[in-house]
């Protein structure tokens, strides 16, 4: 049976991290990185959303705080999101999401991994860099991923 898909985003374009003095934690979004955010409420448009989580960075609650105002939804915080956190995380809160149609924003190390292992068990996936708010399609049934498609960056204008 199939369920509604798992929207995994990667965080839009933040200030540049070698420039950033304080808590990497706290580091915003640039302009742009807002414009994409912006950009994502269209991206996603007519899409079903359940639910909206983040990892608990800034710059990843930033991102997707523009959906989730737009459906009325909450940010959900969510530490298996974070930089740096283990793959097996994200795979167990993938596992408890039943029949939720779920964005979830992440980052650049936790993402390619994710979809790396979605590959080695054989699922069809597109071919995507993952760039700053872009956004894999993971397409579920049964529990089971059974697609990634890769949506690029959506345009800002």
């Amino acid at each position: 049976m199939r369920e509604p898909p798992f929207y995994l985003v990667r965080h839009a374009k933040a200030g540049d991290r070698a420039a950033w003095t304080e808590d990497d934690r706290l580091r915003p979004l640039s302009k742009a990185g807002r414009r994409q955010a912006e950009a994502l409420v269209r991206a996603l448009e007519g899409l079903r959303v359940d639910r909206v989580l983040s990892s608990p960075f800034v710059r990843c609650e930033q991102t997707v705080r523009p959906l989730a105002l737009d459906r009325g939804l909450r940010v959900e915080p969510a530490e298996e999101l974070a930089e740096g956190a283990p793959l097996e995380g994200l795979l167990d809160l993938m596992a408890g999401l039943d029949g939720q149609a779920v964005v979830a924003c992440a980052h650049g190390d936790l993402i390619p991994t994710a979809i790396d292992r979605v590959r080695v068990l054989g699922v069809p996936t597109d071919d995507g860099p993952t760039k700053k708010a872009s956004t894999w399609v993971l397409e579920r049934e049964g529990g089971t991923v059974v697609r990634a498609r890769y949506l690029p960056p959506p345009p800002t204008s």
